[in-house]
Order: C-alpha cells, then structure tokens, then sequence
C-alpha cells in the first residue's frame, strides 16, 4: 500500500472514531458543555469531582449553582438547564404533581439526612412545652421531619401513613402532648434563623452552607435505614435516553466521587450507588 493511501486510510478511520465518540456522548461533548443545575455547599463541592472525572471521559460538564428560592426544576423544565442534581425522589414526585413538569429521575446520588438543631437544647427530648419548633413548608422535607419527631415520641402521626407513598403535613399529626409550636418556613430561612426558634428541621444542604453538620451537630438525625429519600440526577422526560444521560450518571457514580463523599463529609452524607 502506497504511503498516501495509508495516510488516507488512517485518516478515514480517526473521523469515524471520532463520530463514534460523539455518537456515545451526544452533541454537547464537542459543541457546548451540558449544564446541571445544583445547590450551593455539598453539591456544589462533589459536582467539582464529577466535573472532572467526565471531563476525562470526554464529557463536558458546566454546573450552575441555583441560590435563593429559584427552582432548579423550573429551569429544567424549562430548558435552562439539561439536568440537576439537588433533591430526593419524593420531593420530584411532588413538584411533578404540583406543577406538571415533564422530569423524571435517571441515577441515585447520595443520601444528604436531614436533622433537627438546637442553639438552645442538646436533645429533643430536653424541649420544654410549647417550644418553638422550625419545620421546612415543603411537603417531602416536611414529612420527614415529622417521622423523626414521631420517631421519638414527640407526636403521633395518623394510623396508616407511609412516607414510601406519601407525604404528611401538620393536618395528619394526630397527638402533640408537648403541645409544641410549628412554625412552617422555607429552608434558607430556617438554617439563617436557628436562634429564633427552640430548634428547627434544616435539610442537609443548608444546614452544610450554616456550617452544620447532621451527625456532629444534630440533636436528632433521620435514620439512614430503609431511607426513601434519596437524592437523585433528574432530566426532561424527552432527554431520559439521551446519549450523554448514561455517560454522565457513570462519572457521578464513579470511585473518584465515592472517595471525595466518603473522605470530606465523614458520614454526613453517604453515597447511594
């Protein structure tokens, strides 16, 4: 074979590897970079990893960190954004009854538990009556703070309820002997006002971004068994067999990003894959 046609051949079979390449990977690994939305704090810092390690597979990941009240679902439903990483299948299951969106769940991420904390007391138990107890006014964070204060006798909760198939609010509370005020709020609010109250409910995310940590600074902590609140990478229904989706769940569950969750956060959260 002459030394141009070589060079032909070779060259023939660069670009079909390459096509290749896109083909597995979509069109954003050589056009734009794929944006996942996340919270600040814990995903922010293990999206730094998961970054990386796609970057090394030929993926381009760019993450937009969504502060405030803004709605990473929102953006994603809207096309903002091409997927997020920041909330637990019940609280998606909500948001798509609530608002209709088209998103659906694609890989489990970690378990971030939520815990009640105290600038006043060092136990639940140790509340005194009519205390002031901080709950977060969305349905899923809501339900499993409730189970925890039902966990430890500190009210009952109507016969029959499951947190596997749905939700509780202060209607379903069926005893309160302690006679403790609720005081429902959004969770940035409730990890900023922590002195106000007796204790409060802060999912972990915000609770991290206030410099606290469940399991060194909680006063009670959901318990991690049978836990059905993991945290998950959701897409656009229309996106969920997607060339990249596969590419991308794999750099997450990945032992790079195992080993930065297990090192930095000592147990605080825990890997789901």
């Amino acid at each position: 074979m002459q030394r141009r046609q070589l060079f032909r051949l070779l060259g023939s079979l660069s670009l079909a590897l390459a096509i290749g390449s896109l083909g597995t990977m979509g069109a954003h690994a050589a056009d734009k970079p794929l944006k996942v939305g996340v919270r600040g704090g814990v995903d922010e810092e293990i999206w730094e990893v998961v970054t990386k390690v796609a970057k090394s597979r030929g993926l381009n990941v760019e993450t937009v960190v969504i502060t405030g009240t803004a709605s990473p679902n929102e953006a994603l439903n809207n096309g903002d954004l091409d997927a997020n990483s920041f909330q637990h299948i019940p609280f998606l299951r909500d948001q798509v009854k609530q608002r209709g969106y088209k998103i659906v769940s694609v890989g489990d991420t970690l378990i971030s538990p939520i815990a009640f904390y105290s600038k006043k007391y060092k136990s639940l138990e140790a509340l005194p009556t009519g205390a002031k107890i901080g709950l977060p006014n969305d349905p899923s964070n809501q339900t499993r703070a409730l189970v925890i204060l039902r966990d430890h006798g500190l009210i009952k909760l109507r016969d029959g309820f499951d947190p596997y198939t749905g939700t509780a609010t202060l209607a379903d509370v069926t005893a309160n002997p302690r006679k403790l005020e609720f005081i429902e709020s959004a969770s940035v609010v409730l990890a900023r006002s922590l002195p106000d109250v007796d204790a409060s409910a802060i999912v972990n995310s915000f609770a991290y971004q206030a410099g606290l940590i469940a399991t060194r600074d909680g006063i009670a902590v959901e318990k991690r068994e049978n836990n059905p609140y993991v945290n998950i990478i959701a897409v656009r229904e229309k996106d969920k067999n997607a060339p990249w989706v596969a590419p991308l769940v794999k750099a997450y569950q990945s032992d790079e990003v195992r080993k930065f969750i297990e090192t930095k956060y000592q147990g605080s959260v825990v890997p789901a894959f």
